[in-house]
């Protein structure tokens, strides 16, 4: 257990430290305190001990300035919790954390295992030369699902691309105005194709391409993404600020297209 870890002090003096960093020279100790639910006079106490190490000077009332010694401190303090974070992620939970995956072929409990993410699933094999391993936790015939632990390495992954439709409201002519041609380009191939609204559904029945998801289709493409798949959302244009919100968010790749004719 590293030092800052041990007790609420020490815990407490790295905080404030940070603080002090991030807002020099001014700092509302109540603010502070607020952050850190202590009351003013402790976190007032703290910057005492600071200014007597030589971790901060004191340039008057509420005027602090974190010094080179602080800055040095701060950084081993930190690079110890990311070192410490780095253990429990690699060394404790991978082992304790059991994925649900599936067998491409006969596997042995206790056997080491090469992962593969593919399609948006995640599948065990006996594959040489891939940089993500585990380890079954049961037997299991090809097929059948299996629970992988202690895992080894990353999960190769590209995050799926998301191309947003944009469909006139109904006032605007809804599916009436929609380039069709130009929409079923966009629909081709295997990807997941989602809709948002009654003008966008009969814009891609009209296409010969009924949607696979009607309900929660942004929330569908996001999770999709981050599973490697690609997919479109044709919407009707009310909703697309929201979509592109949530896509920015979660710093996603997307395509805007409109499909309004002219």
């Amino acid at each position: 257990m590293i030092d800052i870890l041990k007790s609420k002090r020490e815990s407490s003096r790295f905080q404030i430290l940070v603080e002090i960093a991030a807002h020099q020279p001014n700092m509302r100790q109540k603010e502070v305190a607020d952050r850190l639910e202590l009351t003013p006079q402790a976190i007032s106490e703290y910057i005492k001990e600071l200014v007597s190490d030589g971790l901060v000077t004191a340039d008057g009332r509420m005027q602090y300035r974190i010094t080179k010694e602080g800055v040095e401190w701060l950084l081993e303090s930190a690079a110890d919790l990311k070192q410490y974070a780095r253990m429990v992620t690699e060394d404790i939970i991978s082992h304790v954390s059991v994925w649900s995956t599936l067998a491409e072929t006969d596997l042995h409990k206790g056997e080491r295992v090469s992962l593969q993410m593919r399609s948006g699933l995640l599948y065990a094999n006996k594959k040489e030369g891939i940089d993500a391993t585990g380890v079954a936790i049961s037997d299991a015939f090809a097929s059948e699902d299996v629970g992988v632990s202690d895992l080894k390495g990353l999960i190769s992954l590209d995050a799926g691309k998301i191309v947003l439709c944009k469909v006139p409201r109904i006032q605007a002519g809804g599916s009436r105005k929609v380039n069709m041609q130009l929409l079923k380009e966009r629909i081709s191939g295997k990807m997941m194709v989602g809709a948002l609204g009654i003008e966008a559904i009969v814009a891609l029945r009209k296409s010969g391409r009924e949607p696979d998801i009607i309900f929660g289709a942004g929330e569908a493409s996001v999770e999709a993404a981050y599973h490697g798949i690609d997919s479109v959302i044709v919407s009707v244009d009310e909703q697309i600020p929201r979509i592109l919100k949530r896509l920015e968010s979660e710093e996603l790749k997307y395509e805007l297209i409109d499909l309004t004719l002219s």
